[in-house]
């Protein structure tokens, strides 16, 4: 049954003044959401709470243009109480600290009380990005995921060389590449595991990185048929576009649908509407389900309209409940 009337879209991002437009995924989905007749609310960084048990949120009308320098217009700051006839967009970014698992406990509330959350409040609790990927472990490469220096460097010895990252990292921050006998691998892995307090993962080095790290989207488990390789340039090696890496589209290859129609239906099943996988060579290395980007340039590449196709499952949801 489809929706006919306006959603109230709440949107619950890093700060609208900063953000790069060209890139911003979250800021695409805005552009469509207001094209489709939707009203927008801006959440006030830290604008949520509960107040006499219900879930609430400080927020301001919003309107967006896609105006370099002059992107969006905020109205008044109001109290909006949470309930049905509303999509909340939880799009801040990583880390998944304390404060980000309070703020879906109470995304949690909001849900309760009628509001459709996308992605889902559990699922973002549930799957720290670097683990989920090990929940397919036909499609992901050698990995060893522990707080033991020694076996990870066992691990390094065994492949000959290893990528090294934190569990909480993104946009490529502290990932380290090693090679077996490299005289600072004790004190990267030191580092990494804060001398034995903190998960630290180690997979095999995919030397397809060269070619780039594609990041494939899933509109509610389906994916988009064409990927973004972010290709590492100069002395990188990290593909990450926030470490540098130059964007190019591609189209899906066999092992890219296969990989997402292993993972899209747990992501639907889930309620994780929008999905970002991340995959090098043949092999799944992350599942992102925060904020994951790249609509933008995919659009701009491909003609396509990935927040379009977003709004409709949203829609077709928002107006089944």
């Amino acid at each position: 049954m489809p929706h006919f009337g306006p959603l109230d879209v709440v949107v619950v991002m890093d700060p609208i003044a900063a953000i790069k437009i060209a890139k911003d995924s979250t800021f695409a989905m805005l552009l469509e959401a207001q094209r489709r007749g939707h009203r927008l609310h801006y959440v006030r960084p830290g604008g949520l709470g509960v107040r006499a048990g219900r879930a609430a949120a400080t927020v301001a009308p919003l309107q967006v243009r896609d105006v370099y320098g002059d992107h969006f217009q905020l109205g008044e700051w109001a109290e909006l109480d949470f309930g049905p006839g509303q999509v909340v967009l939880m799009r801040t970014d990583p880390p998944v600290d304390a404060d980000y698992l309070h703020d879906t406990q109470i995304l949690g509330l909001a849900q309760r009380q009628g509001a459709l959350v996308v992605n889902d409040p559990q699922g973002l609790r549930d799957f720290n990005e670097k683990l989920a990927a090990l929940l397919f472990p036909q499609c992901c490469p050698p990995t060893l995921v522990s707080r033991d220096a020694g076996a990870l460097k066992a691990f390094v010895a065994e492949h000959g060389e290893a990528v090294l990252k934190p569990l909480d990292g993104m946009g490529g921050r502290s990932i380290f590449r090693a090679r077996a006998g490299d005289p600072n691998l004790n004190v990267i892995l030191e580092t990494l595991t804060a001398g034995g307090r903190h998960l630290a993962m180690a997979q095999r080095y995919l030397p397809e990185i060269a070619q780039g790290d594609k990041r494939i989207l899933l509109v509610d488990g389906t994916p988009v048929d064409y990927c973004l390789a972010r290709i590492p340039q100069g002395d990188e090696f990290r593909g990450n576009l926030a470490a540098g890496g130059r964007g190019e589209g591609r189209p899906l290859s066999e092992r890219d649908r296969w990989i997402a129609s292993q993972v899209g239906p747990e992501m639907q099943r889930r309620g994780m509407l929008f999905v970002g996988l991340d995959v090098i060579g043949d092999y799944l290395t992350e599942v992102n389900v925060t904020s994951p980007t790249c609509i933008r340039e995919l659009d701009a590449q491909f003609g396509l309209n990935i927040a379009g196709m977003l709004f409709e499952r949203i829609e077709a949801l928002a107006g089944g409940r």
